[in-house]
């Protein structure tokens, strides 16, 4: 089977804002090639006794994508030579992104969004060279190889593991006398493979703070793990919002995974800054706490007068990360502008920055 393989040559510093554009556009799944040496967490569960020696880290990295193309041109008259939704022709249909055939003509316009994507991203993050190179390639098993890079990882109490993986020997005991919550997640086209430091300061908050029975809004929910990791510490019921309905089927299967009932979670496709009749649906003043683990200048819109605000009761909680370092002052002004906010807390993980918020 031939798929078109393109490459976007950046930086190490953009690798995770790119790879989640590239998911907003409907890109499901990116290799990342960088010479960044593998920590000592890197290397758990690696049953190697030699790393390979890389080149000096030289701050460049290259996300490489896959296309499996058709000669239809998506007409009406060509229906019946693609295959149904759902059929693939390959033996593991575990990922979706094996059912999917692009034309001619959605390739081009996919070319040229990420093109201008790049270039939006440029105005504020170092994305180096920013071009993107193509090349062909029969090799389908790269569909599989990023599940070797997604292991189990632990957020305090919270015990995180992909649903093809076993609990770790070393978390059994735990989680059998229930000292540990775990989570089953698989992660689809909405989560990504990366460090997820993102999602690990914000499930650590929740940890914090989730006492019991609390109403928790998840913005921008993807596969809906910190709605689930939520309901798992004890919150009472989750609202989830994406602007994207290609999560709905990630969602649904992750609840299905962790048994966690439709009625206590709950996700609707919408934009809440743009789609006020949403926002009123949702329930305006009716969250003990909102998260919004996205894009800095989309927190940035969040923090403003009236936006996250709205949604919460007085002394509730507004839990942030997606933002790169680089942008942690600008979010930071952002939540200051805004009186009804007091900043309680911001947390750092590598890059990456969590900023909680009290409404007063």
């Amino acid at each position: 089977m031939k798929w078109r393989k393109f490459t976007i040559n950046t930086t190490t510093e953009a690798e995770d804002i790119i790879s989640a554009m590239l998911d907003d556009l409907g890109v499901e799944g990116v290799l990342i090639e960088d010479n960044v040496p593998l920590s000592e967490e890197d290397t758990k569960g690696m049953f190697i006794d030699v790393l390979p020696e890389l080149p000096p880290d030289d701050g460049t990295s290259r996300l490489s994508f896959f296309l499996r193309e058709t000669d239809c041109d998506g007409s009406q008259d060509n229906a019946e030579e693609r295959p149904a939704p759902g059929v693939s022709d390959t033996e593991d249909n575990s990922y979706s992104i094996a059912d999917r055939l692009w034309t001619k003509a959605e390739v081009e316009k996919l070319l040229s969004d990420i093109s201008l994507g790049l270039s939006e991203l440029r105005a504020y993050t170092d994305i180096g060279e920013g071009s993107i190179t193509e090349s062909e390639t029969e090799d389908a098993d790269w569909m599989n190889k990023w599940k070797e890079e997604f292991r189990p990882f632990l957020v305090e109490d919270v015990l995180i593991k992909p649903e093809w993986e076993a609990v770790p020997e070393e978390y059994k005991e735990a989680v059998a006398e229930g000292e540990l919550r775990l989570i089953n997640i698989n992660p689809g086209t909405a989560f990504g493979t990366g460090t997820h430091e993102t999602t690990k300061l914000c499930i650590a908050e929740l940890s914090r703070y989730v006492t019991g029975a609390e109403r928790i809004l998840d913005i921008g929910t993807g596969t809906g793990i910190l709605g689930i990791a939520a309901l798992k510490m004890g919150a009472g019921k989750v609202l989830a919002t994406d602007v994207d309905d290609n999560c709905r089927d990630a969602v649904e299967e992750n609840l299905k995974l962790n048994d966690i009932y439709e009625g206590d979670f709950k996700l609707v496709i919408g934009n809440v800054l743009t789609d006020e009749e949403l926002a009123e649906d949702i329930g305006l003043g009716a969250y003990d706490i909102v998260i919004a683990n996205i894009l800095a200048p989309v927190i940035e819109s969040l923090a403003g007068s009236g936006m996250a605000d709205r949604f919460l009761k007085p002394g509730g909680l507004f839990i942030t990360s997606g933002i790169i370092d680089e942008k942690e002052e600008e979010v930071l002004k952002a939540f200051e502008a805004n009186k009804v906010f007091e900043v309680v807390e911001i947390n750092r993980m590598g890059e990456w920055v969590n900023i909680t918020a009290m409404k007063l």
